[in-house]
């Protein structure tokens, strides 16, 4: 007998109940998951009824959307894929960073060229 199974009475405890050494997992409700998807409900029903009950019109209406979308996004990076919880190298937020800078130039440059795009003559 190991002198692991020697101090644990002989039971070795595994997660997945075949041996190996691992504590088991604590389970509880996932209350963060499900406050992420009501969260995440509620922000694409509100972007829903505001295009179907014309709320706003144009412009406004767009930068609604918009910010809609970055807290739909804050919600995804926050409540479903862990973004704070990681202990591993903090190099995925420098990476984040660089996807964020690249979303804006592109979505920004082309609503630049959609909007001016057809008043220069080439």
């Amino acid at each position: 007998m190991s002198s692991h199974a020697a101090t644990h009475g002989g039971h070795q405890e595994s997660g997945n109940g075949h041996g190996g050494g691992f504590t088991p997992v604590e389970r509880r409700f996932p209350w963060l998951h499900v406050v992420g998807y009501v969260l995440s409900l509620l922000l694409t029903v509100l972007a829903f009824l505001a295009v179907l009950h014309h709320w706003l019109s144009g412009n406004p209406l767009v930068t609604v959307i918009m910010v809609l979308a970055v807290l739909q996004i804050v919600v995804q990076l926050f409540f479903f894929m862990h973004f704070t919880e990681g202990h591993g190298p903090k190099y995925h937020i420098l990476a984040l960073g660089f996807a964020l800078f690249f979303t804006v130039a592109f979505v920004g440059g082309s609503i630049w060229i959609m909007s001016f795009g057809d008043t220069q003559a080439y």
